[in-house]
């Protein structure tokens, strides 16, 4: 084999192994998710969460008339 030929063998290798790393359950919903961090971060389901920060203001860009 050919030195370039190993490295993409190693790289391919190394892609697959790592593409197997992670969290194994199933999907969460946005609720359960939201639940979840509420939870991690000390907040109580029932209490409400922070607001909202105001919307940016809108930036203007040269190239937003040709939108």
């Amino acid at each position: 084999m050919t030195l370039s030929r190993s490295l993409c063998l190693v790289a391919l290798v190394a892609a697959v192994a790592l593409g197997g790393c992670g969290r194994k359950a199933d999907l969460d919903t946005p609720s359960e998710a939201a639940n979840a961090a509420r939870q991690n971060t000390g907040i109580g389901i029932n209490q409400p969460a922070e607001p909202a920060p105001p919307p940016a203001p809108e930036r203007r860009f040269i190239l937003d008339p040709l939108i």
